[in-house]
Parts: C-alpha cells; structure tokens; sequence
C-alpha cells in the first residue's frame, strides 16, 4: 500500500541548488515509497541535466498548444457545420476527440519536466499514462474505421456507405476496445503504469522479470498494434485493388467506344473519395511512423537487450507518440477538402494553409469554398 506521499507534490522533487554529483544517478529525487516502481535498469544512468529536461518541457508545451488548437479547430467546424456531421466524418472528430484525450495529459509532463520528476507522484502517473493508453489505442482502431468506411464508399459507392447509426455504434466500439488492455494496468491486475526515460513520462511496466510480463506486452502489442494495422492494411490495400479495377474497365470501355479516356467528368465524386482516402493513408503513416518506435522499445525492454535501451532513447518514442496527436488535425485541416473549405469560411486567415496542391486546381481559396457542395466528405 502507497503512503500519501506518493501523491502529493514533494520538495524532493526540485534539483534547487545542488549541483549533480558523480554519484548523482536517475531516481535521485524519487520518494522511497515510491521507489519499486522504478526499475533499476534507469537508476543506473546519470540523472540528465536541468537543460534536457528544461527542452523536453519546452516541446511538450508545443505540443500541447499546437495540437489542443488544431484538435478543437476540427470539433468545432464538426459541431457547427451541419453539412460535416456525416458519418464519415464522425470518425474525423472521434480522431479529435482522442488526440485532444492525448493533449490533455501534456501539463502534467511539462510539470514533470520542471521539476525533474514525477510532480504528482503515482496519482499523476497512473493519470497520464492511462489518457495515453486510450488515446493511443483509441487512434489506432479510429485509423481502421476510417479505412473501412473509405473501402466501402469506394468500393461500394452507391449502397455501401455507413449510416450514422452504424458509424455511433463504431465509435463506441472503439472506445470499448481501448478500455481493457488501459484499465488493467490502472488496477494493478495485470501489469502496471510505471516511469520510463527520464522518469518524467510513464508507461506499461514492460521491464519487470517474469513471464507475466512478456505475455502482457505480446497482449497489448497485438491489440493496440498489429490487429489495427492489419485491417488498416487489408482495407486500403482493398481500396487499391477496386481502384485499379475500375481503371481497367473504363479503358476497356472507351477502347470499344474509340474514344480517348471516359474518366474524365464521370467520374468526380470517386476522385474526391480517393483523395480522401489519401489523406486517410497519411494520417495512418503519421501513426505508424509515431508509435512503431514506442512499440519496439517495449519489446526490446521486455525480450532483448536492454543496454542500448538509455533514458534519452527511449524519450524520443515517447515524443513522437505525443506528437502525431498535434499533427493529425493539420493534416486534415490542409488535405480533407470538407473541412478545409469551412475552416477556411469561418476563419479566412487559415486560408493560407488550404491552396490545394493538385495540379489542375487553379483557383483561390474562394473558388473552392463556391464548390465545397460538389465535394463528399
């Protein structure tokens, strides 16, 4: 059992004057009761200096505003243009709504960062690393949402596009799934939230010894990982082949016609869902690119050697999760032709972020907003 200690602020936990002796390792300025959760294959490398953490702090921040006002930019144009509130694009604020879970957790690592430890001890802890957890897993299974409603609209353009019921009943579904594998370390049932890196930043304890340990890891790697990105994976490699299928017939069609090319005038609705679905794809390669280093550093800590894995290496997959949070809602605010024409009506100095970038769009950020009808989101 935890003393209150552990979850209050504590003066331990500011460097003040001293200076950072030899013998001064990581987990200096941890109280003892709270000590066994921090494995000691941290508390052998030198504590980093005040100025590592000073910039750690400095990017979290960054993140933190950057990321909440992109995020809430997107909601905002969702909650109050009707015409966004498809099904599809359901799945878009949902995305939103997990990053800015993600966001919200970020003061306490700027807090964290300040005082060169962990300000509210356990509580603060447990608190951040859960909002990661769900927003994390979250995000990944919203990502497969979105390829699977992409496949259908393709695909299936004329009757296959989700209801708004089925696209509530989704949601919710997502939120469910990244519940298990969020709440199980919170309890302590099975595995904990521990500190990693600098001790500023938690995580599952994917360091303990046993064999608990790796079936745990394996467990969540495959459920916040690899299944999602498996049917990421199978929907849109679906999307390519239904494309290129589609293709295929229209040359047909216009060889036996004698004409050049059919594609053009026909077919500019599935155009723009295509383009859609690129943008989709993007935000998957941001989520791969992010939490593909967070992954392999759990594995390597639980299955490999661990001397390659120091505090500073592990920071930057810490990071990069945090950070593909900021950037989806950019992402979506510059390329998803829906959400880009409104933002830019509500708020026209954001026009400069929206010029399309394809070739044959030469008009100006007015011209777009006149055809933003013709365009499905």
């Amino acid at each position: 059992m935890q003393s209150n200690e552990s979850f209050s602020p504590s003066a331990l936990f500011y460097r003040g004057s001293a200076s950072l002796g030899d013998e001064e390792h990581l987990g200096w300025n941890i109280p003892a009761d709270y000590m066994d959760y921090v494995h000691p294959h941290w508390r052998q490398f030198r504590a980093p200096q005040s100025y590592q953490h000073f910039l750690l702090g400095m990017i979290y921040a960054v993140i933190t505003v950057v990321g909440l006002f992109g995020n809430l930019l997107v909601l905002w144009a969702f909650v109050t243009v009707k015409s966004l509130r498809t099904p599809s694009n359901l799945f878009v604020a949902n995305l939103a709504v997990l990053d800015a879970v993600m966001m919200a957790k970020l003061p306490i690592f700027v807090l964290n960062s300040i005082v060169e430890g962990q300000f509210f001890g356990k509580i603060g802890c447990d608190l951040g690393a859960l909002l990661g957890a769900i927003a994390g897993m979250g995000a990944a299974v919203t990502n497969a949402a979105i390829a699977y409603d992409r496949y259908r609209t393709i695909a299936f353009p004329l009757d296959g596009r989700l209801g708004m019921k089925q696209a509530i009943c989704l949601v919710v579904g997502i939120w469910i799934y990244a519940m298990p594998f969020s709440l199980l370390p919170l309890t302590q049932i099975w595995s904990r939230y521990v500190p990693e890196g600098y001790l500023t930043v938690c995580s599952i304890d994917y360091m303990k010894e046993g064999k608990s340990t790796q079936l745990f890891v394996m467990c969540i790697f495959a459920w916040a990982y690899v299944i999602p990105l498996s049917l990421i994976a199978m929907f849109y490699s679906r999307i390519l082949t239904q494309v290129r299928s589609h293709e295929k017939m229209l040359k047909e069609q216009a060889k036996r016609m004698n004409v050049k090319s059919l594609s053009q005038g026909q077919d500019k609705e599935q155009s723009v869902e295509i383009r859609i679905a690129k943008v989709a794809i993007g935000i998957v390669i941001l989520f791969i690119c992010a939490w593909t280093p967070h992954a392999m550093v759990a594995m390597m800590g639980c299955f490999s050697d661990r001397a390659y894995l120091t505090p500073t290496l592990s920071m930057f997959p810490a990071i990069a999760a945090k950070a593909v949070a900021c950037v989806d809602p950019w992402v979506y605010a510059i390329n998803h032709p829906r959400f880009r024409a409104e933002i830019q009506k509500k708020i026209p100095w954001l026009c400069i972020f929206g010029k399309d970038s394809d070739s044959s769009d030469t008009s100006s950020c007015g011209t777009e907003k006149s055809n933003v009808k013709e365009e499905t989101a």
